[in-house]
Formats: C-alpha cells, structure tokens, sequence
C-alpha cells in the first residue's frame, strides 16, 4: 500500500481536468439533502456547469436515482424527506451502476436513531463518504464527538480511522477541514490546501461540496482514478474561497462571491475569468 501523501492543487492538471470534464459535459446530478442547504447546493453545480435536481417528489429517488450521472445522499435529508426514499434512491443507483456520495451529517452528535440510519447507508455501497472529522471518526467507530453539526475533532484524530474506514468499506473517504484529506481503499492519501474560514459560517458550505463530489463522479468512469476526482472536487472549491474571501463584506456576500467564483473558474488555463 502507498503511505505517501500526494498534494492536489486547483492548478494540478488532474483538478483542470475534472473541471472541463463537467463544463463540457453538463452532467445530470441527482441529490438528496436537506432543505437548509439545497439551494445552495444548486447553485454550486450549475456554477461548474452540472445540472441538479434535488428532493423526493414521487417517482423520483428510484428514477433519478438511476439514471442520474452520479448522486449524493446528505443524511440531513431526513428532515424534508424519509429513510425509505433515501434507501430507494442509493437501490437504485447500485442497480445502475450509479456512483453516490453519502454525507453522514451530524454522525455521532448523540441520536442513536437517526446514526442507525447512517449506518445503514454506509453499508449500501457508497462510493464516497464525505464528512467533517467528528462524522468519519463516529462512522467508523470512534468517539463520538459531534455537537449538532459541527465537528469538535481534529483532522489528526480522525485521519487514522478514515484510513480503516477506506479499508474496510472498501470506500473512498474524504475529510473537510482547515486542509482536505482523501484517503483512498489501497492507501493512497491525498491532501487539498487552501480554502478559507468563511467556508465555515455559511450554511450548507459542506451540504454543497458533497454535490460537487458528485459532479466530478459523474465524468470519471469506475475504471478511472476516482481519488483524484474526488480530490479534484474539493480544490476547485479551495480555490473558489479564496478568490471569494478577499472583497466579501461578511458570509452572506461570501456565499454570493464564492457561488460567482466556480462559474468563473477556467478549465485549461489555471486561471480564472475577470470579474
């Protein structure tokens, strides 16, 4: 197994790669998440030149589910929608050859019912699970850290686990924190720097990255190098914070700014358009 920890940059040739992928391709992206971080979560994919649908309406967690490119399922989503439609949703997807994300948001904050849930996702097959440090740590088993949504762990502490987690699961894991951690089944370790604070006094920042995870699925075939994907996704998010971060009066012009910076990432080039 390699042990080496690889660096991913938004000007990496594999994160640019990613990028024209989903802008030339226009994937369709079918989640289900709560309804705090939807719109948001829209936005995000159609600023990378996705094409989202979000929510449980009838028919369409098995229809979207399997036929949609790829799929997140951000365990938040029990609140506007049900365990059975989430289930039906990920079926599906399986059944299709359909690669999804789970976000186990709020694992281990002390509701024993709805962790249940969690982990019974978790056991359905995701492709990748991605989380802050205190949901991976409690997934694959650890202390229980959590309060409410927000992690009270340190990237540190829950890298050991993630790594087993990867293993056993046979799972790609992803970690947000103040840098990225992508751990892959065979070892491979992947970190993203940069970012920015405000990413974390917005609501649905995370919500959200767990659909770009999606996108970049969605236009990497299984036979491809799905880390560098998934890894690709959260420095495309990095670099959009920090072109966002410096003329924003505070995090609801942050939001707009950041959501305006995806669209303006340039694939190819390393660079971005003029504002």
């Amino acid at each position: 197994m390699c042990s080496a920890v690889i660096p991913m940059a938004y000007d990496s040739p594999a994160c640019q790669s990613v990028l024209h992928r989903i802008r030339s391709a226009r994937p369709f992206v079918y989640g289900l998440t709560n309804y705090v971080a939807a719109t948001l979560s829209a936005n995000v994919l159609l600023a990378v030149g996705a094409a989202p649908a979000i929510g449980a309406a009838p028919g369409w967690a098995s229809g979207f589910g399997g036929h949609a490119g790829a799929m997140w399922v951000n365990a938040a989503g029990l609140i506007n929608c049900t365990a059975h439609d989430m289930v039906a949703a990920v079926e599906a997807a399986t059944a299709h050859q359909v690669p999804w994300v789970l976000d186990p948001v709020a694992m281990g904050a002390g509701v024993d019912e709805y962790d249940a849930i969690i982990h019974d996702l978790a056991m359905r097959g995701p492709t990748v699970i991605r989380g802050n440090a205190s949901e991976v740590m409690a997934l694959a088993g650890g202390a229980a850290t959590a309060r409410g949504v927000e992690t009270t762990a340190s990237i540190a502490q829950a890298v050991p686990l993630a790594r087993q987690l990867a293993r056993m699961r046979n799972v790609i894991v992803a970690i947000s924190g103040p840098e990225d951690h992508i751990l892959a089944p065979d070892g491979r370790h992947v970190i993203v720097h940069g970012g920015h604070p405000l990413l974390t006094v917005v609501t649905g920042m995370g919500c959200a990255l767990g659909g770009l995870v999606a996108a970049a699925l969605a236009v990497t075939p299984a036979g491809a190098d799905r880390l560098a994907a998934v890894a690709a996704a959260h420095a495309l998010y990095a670099r959009a914070a920090e072109i966002a971060a410096p003329s924003a009066r505070g995090p609801a012009s942050f939001t707009m700014d950041f959501v305006d910076a995806l669209s303006r990432l340039q694939n190819g080039t390393g660079a971005e358009t003029p504002g």
